[in-house]
């Protein structure tokens, strides 16, 4: 496995994750039929702005850029160290992306382990994300990382 390290987002590279990830999370709420195509991207960037409202300086919040052992960027990953729904101890998994040159190289698994360690590190016991159906490759990734299933949300067109 890659080794990956990861540190503190700069407001450059937090802006291109947000980005990529409000126009991500905007498809994949259309692809399951919770929002309208015409709502989707302005929701999507409504939701960013009240989960992420400080930017860069929201309190309890990971904002994280994975490094390859030469220093070069290889994903990004956006850690709330409070549950939004409020479970007890627990930190949630908002984004994760992994950069399309460094898939399928095990970097997503090395980015994974080091976003872990430093959720942990700033306190919290476990970590929770959501994954859409569809997301076969993350679901896979996340199973092999030891996540499981705590809730599950079915939908079928009539």
């Amino acid at each position: 496995m890659p080794v990956v390290t990861v540190r503190p987002q700069t407001p450059t590279e937090l802006a291109e994750m947000l980005l990529a990830a409000e126009e991500d999370y905007a498809e994949r709420q259309v692809e399951a039929g919770i929002w309208s195509a015409a709502d989707a991207r302005r929701l999507s960037a409504a939701e960013t702005a009240r989960l992420l409202p400080e930017g860069i300086a929201t309190p309890r919040t990971l904002l994280l850029r994975g490094l390859d052992e030469d220093g070069v960027g290889v994903g990004s990953a956006w850690v709330a160290l409070d549950h939004p729904n409020g479970s007890p101890d627990t930190a949630f998994l908002f984004e994760f992306l992994v950069d399309p040159s460094r898939r399928g190289s095990g970097y997503g698994r090395a980015l994974l382990a080091a976003v872990e360690d430093a959720t942990r590190a700033a306190g919290a016991p476990a970590l929770a994300l959501n994954v859409f159906g569809a997301n076969r490759v993350a679901i896979a990734l996340y199973a092999s990382a030891g996540y499981g299933v705590t809730a599950q949300q079915m939908r079928k067109a009539l």
